[in-house]
């Protein structure tokens, strides 16, 4: 749809949420006025209110504009054909070209403007912050947007993530939906490689439980986008390590509540590395 109709103007990005938003109002409608020539985006119908001002800037009295808008906007133009050939005909007396007349015909559902412009204001404050507060916009999204995360294979650089998406691309069709939505969660970790920035490792006194962290040399990821370490355990060894540094491994395991599993997790992502199995000391400590 960006591509299509080449947005320049703010104005102009609500118009296409409202055609993204509506039914027929894109497809087989606008998309062919426009790429016939016959429209430009900004006269196409994109929300309901484009109609009823539309309608009274050409002359048509403001209730019948209104009545007309409240047709179209809920698909019932062709579904009273006697009163639909009384708003055509007010419609042409005022000058209204044929084109405008088939778009609304054809149109089922139509989101209103206010709607498009509170998408599209919000739409641009991330956007915002993707491009001037990078580290932001990236640990909000991989915290809230990307349940699939999988820290083993997306912060151990771009080439392990690339392949990964490689692997998923090979199976076509075939890839399961948590597949699917992992290649979404991909492209934007090689995104987030390309623009320079980087994770940094799970760390079991640094690391949230649930949130990417934001810090000065990169994110952070938490503990429960490790693979096999889940919100529980994650919660209860964040609320274990309030009452201080974990003396040992065992320590560890008790006060957190956490099983043999998850311990053996914790030791492959490197959290528990010079850390004792026990509070007890060895001669061989010394």
């Amino acid at each position: 749809m960006l591509v299509d109709t080449k947005p320049t103007t703010f104005d102009e990005l609500i118009r296409i949420s409202g055609l993204s938003h509506g039914t027929d109002v894109w497809l087989g409608n606008a998309q062919s006025l426009i790429e016939e020539g016959t429209v430009t985006l900004q006269q196409a119908i994109c929300c309901r209110d484009d109609i009823m001002i539309y309608l009274m800037k050409k002359g048509v009295p403001p209730n019948p504009s209104f009545k007309i808008m409240e047709t179209v906007r809920k698909g019932k133009a062709l579904k009273d054909p006697a009163k639909w050939e009384e708003f055509k005909a007010m419609m042409k007396e005022n000058d209204v070209p044929d084109w405008y007349i088939k778009s609304c015909e054809k149109i089922k559902y139509m989101f209103p403007k206010a709607h498009a412009a509170a998408y599209v204001t919000n739409a641009f404050r991330i956007a915002w912050y993707k491009v001037h507060i990078p580290k932001a916009y990236y640990a909000a999204y991989f915290t809230i947007r990307a349940d699939g995360f999988d820290a083993d294979v997306m912060c151990n650089g771009k080439e392990r993530a690339k392949n990964k998406m490689k692997e998923i691309e090979l199976k076509g069709n075939s890839a399961s939906k948590t597949e699917q939505d992992t290649y979404s969660i991909l492209e934007l970790v090689v995104e987030f490689y390309e623009r320079g920035l980087n994770f940094l490792p799970v760390d079991l006194y640094k690391s949230h439980a649930t949130n990417f962290i934001v810090e000065n040399d990169g994110i952070r990821p938490p503990f429960n986008k490790i693979p096999g370490f889940g919100t529980v355990a994650a919660l209860s060894l964040v609320e274990a390590r309030k009452e201080g540094k974990f003396m040992s491994i065992n320590d560890l395991k008790l006060r957190a509540k956490i099983g043999d599993k998850a311990i053996e997790v914790l030791k492959v992502t490197g959290c528990l590395e010079g850390m004792s199995q026990s509070n007890q000391l060895s001669l061989f400590d010394f």
